[in-house]
């Protein structure tokens, strides 16, 4: 009796140890769950209650609705949870500008377009499709904005990589050079509709990509003085590759975000406007170019003449930094005499020896400024 009942215990502690190493070999292995909707996309959203609810709301405010339920696309689903960030965090700005709060269903219809449409990719992307190295780059569905997207494992049981998948999503600011993209991970993946697959954004996630607030805050400025009056331009030093170059100095002036101006061997330079008839600056703005940071100009000064020899400065910086790319930054400055030329000195460069810059303008005064 004895005996029979040691040979089952032995064999029973064989079998809790077996099963106990098959369940457990020091790092998580997930199994495959396959998450089916039969549905199109804007269906699903609705089956949740609760949880898509804003989303829904920009969709049906942007006339996307036959975008989800007819077109083969990959949606980035947002939750509830990124819009109210993103409205809190702008009304919070507003409240100390002493302005009225926004809303989804009355914020600038143009710029929610924009940001929204970064969420929904034309073709369907299920996470086999994202694990190259490098990720998969992606294409918004209405302005052909790029994106990308990167299969990423997290870490579990102290093993590396042994966790569930995620997904790093990222806006990538129209620039080549990971630093300058912004990047958010999914929550839930691969949920497949009749016309697209879902990956789920985290919930604390902002929509927007850092651009909410500021979009919807950005104050334009006043008129520039080389589009409305018109003149010539010149520059101490031109692109090695000459005034012609994709590059030149030219792109300086032609109030397109787009394009810069690049200088190497760069050890201070400037830039002047003449206009065609003095006129009254009551501010200027300059542009930060596509890439590289360390080639935005960091410490510089704006002067005005009426001889091109005898100079006045209006304006002195030092220590500016650009946060993004494509930045315009806009300086109102105290002047109210009329100057025939304006001369930008750019005494320095944040490191290493290239400069760039897309834009710089002159400005009109602000219509409640007075002007001599």
């Amino acid at each position: 009796m004895n005996k029979r009942f040691f040979q089952y215990g032995y064999l029973l502690l064989a079998g809790l140890m077996v099963a106990a190493c098959a369940k457990d070999s020091g790092y998580y292995r997930p199994t495959a769950v396959e998450n089916q909707f039969d549905g199109d996309t804007y269906t699903y959203l609705k089956s949740k209650p609760g949880v898509y609810d804003s989303l829904l709301r920009v969709i049906d405010r942007m006339e996307l609705e036959p975008t989800l339920r007819d077109s083969n696309i990959t949606l980035f689903a947002l939750t509830n949870e990124s819009f109210q960030l993103a409205i809190t965090n702008l009304n919070n700005i507003r409240l100390l500008a002493d302005r009225p709060s926004e809303y989804l269903s009355t914020i600038n219809a143009r710029h929610l377009d924009t940001m929204i449409t970064q969420y929904i990719i034309r073709g369907k992307y299920p996470t086999d499709s994202m694990m190259l190295q490098d990720g998969i780059a992606l294409e918004a569905v209405r302005h052909g904005y790029p994106m990308h997207a990167q299969l990423a494992h997290t870490t579990s049981s102290g093993f590396l990589g042994g966790g569930p998948s995620t997904i790093s999503f990222s806006d990538t600011k129209k620039s080549q050079f990971r630093r300058n993209w912004i990047s958010t991970n999914t929550g839930s993946i691969n949920i497949a509709t009749d016309n697209a697959f879902v990956h789920v954004i985290s919930n604390d996630h902002v929509f927007g990509f850092g651009d909410f607030v500021s979009r919807l805050t950005f104050v334009p400025p006043p008129p520039n003085l080389f589009h409305t009056i018109g003149g010539t331009w010149s520059t101490e030093r031109e692109n090695g590759g000459g005034p012609n170059a994709v590059e030149a100095a030219k792109y300086a002036f032609d109030g397109n975000r787009e394009t810069k101006f690049l200088l190497g061997g760069f050890n201070g330079a400037w830039l002047k406007f003449e206009l065609d008839t003095p006129a009254v600056a009551g501010a200027y703005t300059i542009t930060s170019a596509n890439d590289f940071p360390e080639r935005d100009p960091i410490d510089w000064n704006l002067q005005g003449s009426n001889d091109d020899e005898n100079w006045t400065t209006l304006d002195a910086r030092a220590g500016e930094i650009f946060e993004n790319r494509f930045q315009m930054k806009v300086y109102h400055i105290n002047n109210r005499r009329a100057f025939k030329f304006y001369r930008l000195n750019v005494l320095r460069n944040r490191s290493g020896d290239a400069f760039q810059m897309a834009d710089w303008s002159v400005n009109a005064p602000r219509e409640e400024e007075p002007v001599d």
